[in-house]
């Protein structure tokens, strides 16, 4: 009972970031919008990036889209969009904690795969689930670098405003639930192939568009392909590594080159690790979650949160920015 309460009180946390975001006192908060600094990224005090931060690490692991968080809550509070060179830069929090909580799976897939390809054991299951997701890592590439091309201003292009980030909200919601209900979960971790790696790598090719949640496509895929959710999910934290890795570590280097102030750098670290930190609350209570429980709450929450964003622009309460 205590253990189902804990599992309860950390999903809870996680699924009302913003709203607790929202609640916090505004006045010691600077309500203002922050001027833009750099390329991409917009000067914040620690605060604003610890929360931030916070934000992200709560929502990455989630099905409910870590950039659709990002761009709405400081939106709301009055900051202004921080760009998408700040978002992928405090990712690598996220990728840190990811790394911890996985390690001793990764260190087993590198040294099994390298084992493997030694003694020319190209069945090892080991060396499979290492090529299955390099392979699942293809595609988010691909179409990444087509977007970097034929979309060079994508930062503020309409596919970024919150009304796309709600409707992409709105129709995963559907999908999921559809996922839930048609899925057959029957396969677990060890049965996965390289197959399961490209079906999912285009899944998670959709989350490049905002408000779509790359862990909510790749566990809708999972469970379109009939894997179990606990299963879907954590290769959905394996496959993103790579693709996480590589655009933070590409915004990192756009940022550097175009410079930085002592007044960002800051900041960005100080997001970067609350990232970290709240990404391994995230990704544990996940996991313990989808053992015993279905991904419903996430469902009506995308959809709720959806539907409200859109509320409150046709209200004229928010910017369709």
């Amino acid at each position: 009972m205590a253990l189902v309460k804990r599992q309860k009180f950390l999903m809870l946390s996680a699924l009302s970031a913003s709203l607790s975001v929202a609640a916090f006192p505004l006045q010691v908060l600077s309500t203002q919008p922050t001027p833009v600094v750099g390329e991409g990224v917009q000067q914040m005090n620690i605060l604003q990036a610890i929360i931030l931060g916070f934000v992200q690490g709560m929502t990455e692991f989630l099905p409910i889209s870590s950039t659709a968080h990002l761009k709405v809550v400081p939106v709301v509070l009055g900051w202004g969009d921080p760009g998408v060179a700040f978002t992928a830069i405090i990712q690598l929090g996220s990728i840190a904690a990811v790394l911890w909580y996985f390690w001793p799976d990764l260190s087993r897939i590198v040294k099994g795969s390298v084992r493997a390809i030694a003694l020319k054991d190209y069945h090892d299951y080991d060396l499979r689930l290492a090529l299955g997701i390099i392979l699942g890592t293809v595609p988010i590439i691909f179409f990444g670098l087509l977007i970097k091309k034929f979309i060079p201003d994508y930062d503020n292009s309409p596919i970024r405003s919150l009304s796309s980030i709600a409707i992409a909200s709105i129709v995963m919601s559907l999908l999921l639930g559809l996922a839930e209900q048609i899925g057959k979960r029957e396969r677990n971790f060890e049965k996965l192939s390289m197959k399961d790696g490209l079906l999912m790598g285009l899944a998670q090719s959709l989350a490049l568009i905002p408000g779509v949640s790359r862990s909510g496509s790749t566990l809708t895929g999972g469970l379109f392909m009939g894997l179990e959710r606990e299963t879907a999910a954590r290769f959905s934290f394996l496959l993103g590594i790579p693709a996480i890795t590589l655009a933070g570590l590409v915004e990192l280097k756009s940022v550097v080159e175009a410079g930085l102030s002592n007044d960002q750098i800051v900041p960005l670290v100080a997001g970067v690790i609350s990232a970290g930190i709240f990404s391994y609350i995230a990704i544990a209570g996940l996991l313990r979650f989808l053992k015993t429980r279905s991904t419903w709450v996430f469902i009506w929450y995308r959809l709720v949160f959806g539907i409200v964003i859109l509320g409150a622009i046709s209200a004229g309460l928010l910017k369709n920015s």
